[in-house]
């Protein structure tokens, strides 16, 4: 099902800017965006093992969830059509035309719409009983495809960082960073660090959306104690999908300066906070950090007549 290359490797890219200079830090970027052009970056990783529990089980298919603009959902579909998996997506709030909805049907994704309340009961104990009723033998995979087994894939990450720090002449790095949705790619990379470094979660979500509980749960899952191997900054902004002018501004002028597009709700946020973190002198100049592009440029498509109004672009 899956081929024969897996896992893809991503590269590792130094990025050098105004902001960076001036705090005297060197960043590195894991380009998971780089990986596939429709399994997007750090999803790839978090899908394999469900795909692989759909084999082992011989069944029908996966439903998930997710929203109008979800990477999850997105990359699911196009593996899905990819793979020859079916797919069926509960959706949060009501029909919307969008982007990625357009391709979702495309890729042949089934779509149910639960509006906002029934969305919400996805954490009831009971919910997927009426789902899987009507699509038996179908495996369901939490928001944002959120598993212990997804997380130890995503624990692979530090070891293909490991192997890009040659080409860039680095021996060492002293924190990874990573935009925190789910929490299971955060939780993914703790485990892959092992307490060597620590590791920064970046929040895209507010902090009542319960990554913290999450990351803990799957850790304690994993069998580690390693709470004080990473720590969480909210850099939600005051909500998911919330966009400001200096968010907006940030991601423009970081692709004009550097070539790297960015998605401004995770990989925008995470690496906003960095330069915040920053300019507050709380990591010292000499330092060398690697972040992870998460990919989902997919959903950019649908913000970027917001990016440029925010930004003051014609």
């Amino acid at each position: 099902m899956l081929p024969a290359n897996w896992p893809p490797a991503a590269p590792l890219q130094a990025v050098r800017c105004g902001w960076l200079q001036r705090a005297g830090v060197e960043l590195a970027l894991l380009r998971l965006d780089r990986i596939d052009p429709l399994v997007s970056g750090n999803k790839w990783y978090k899908l394999a093992p469900h795909l692989g529990e759909v084999r082992r089980r011989a069944a029908s298919g996966v439903i998930s969830l997710g929203g109008a603009h979800s990477n999850h959902l997105h990359a699911l579909a196009a593996a899905g059509a990819r793979f020859g998996v079916a797919t069926v997506g509960l959706l949060r709030g009501h029909e919307q035309d969008t982007p990625t909805v357009r391709d979702l049907r495309a890729f042949g994704m089934q779509l149910h719409w639960l509006g906002y309340a029934g969305y919400r009961a996805r954490h009831q104990a009971d919910f997927w009983a009426p789902w899987l009723a009507n699509y038996p033998d179908y495996l369901p995979v939490a928001e944002g495809g959120m598993s212990l087994a997804a997380a130890q894939s995503c624990a692979g990450l530090v070891g293909m960082i490991g192997e890009g720090l040659a080409a860039l002449g680095w021996h060492d790095y002293q924190q990874l960073w990573v935009a925190a949705g789910s929490g299971t790619t955060l939780a993914g990379l703790v485990l892959g660090e092992g307490g060597r470094r620590p590791v920064v979660g970046a929040l895209a979500v507010p902090t009542d959306h319960g990554v913290a509980v999450a990351v803990e749960r799957l850790l304690d899952e994993a069998g580690v104690a390693a709470r004080r191997s990473y720590r969480l900054l909210d850099a939600s902004r005051g909500g998911f999908a919330r966009l400001d002018a200096e968010l907006a501004r940030f991601v423009l002028d970081f692709e004009a300066e550097t070539g790297v597009p960015l998605e401004p709700l995770y990989t925008g946020k995470l690496l906003l906070a960095l330069q915040e973190t920053l300019q507050r002198g709380e990591i010292a100049g000499g330092s060398r950090i690697v972040a992870v592009h998460s990919g989902g440029l997919q959903g950019r498509r649908a913000l970027d007549a917001r990016l440029l109004e925010l930004a003051g672009h014609s």
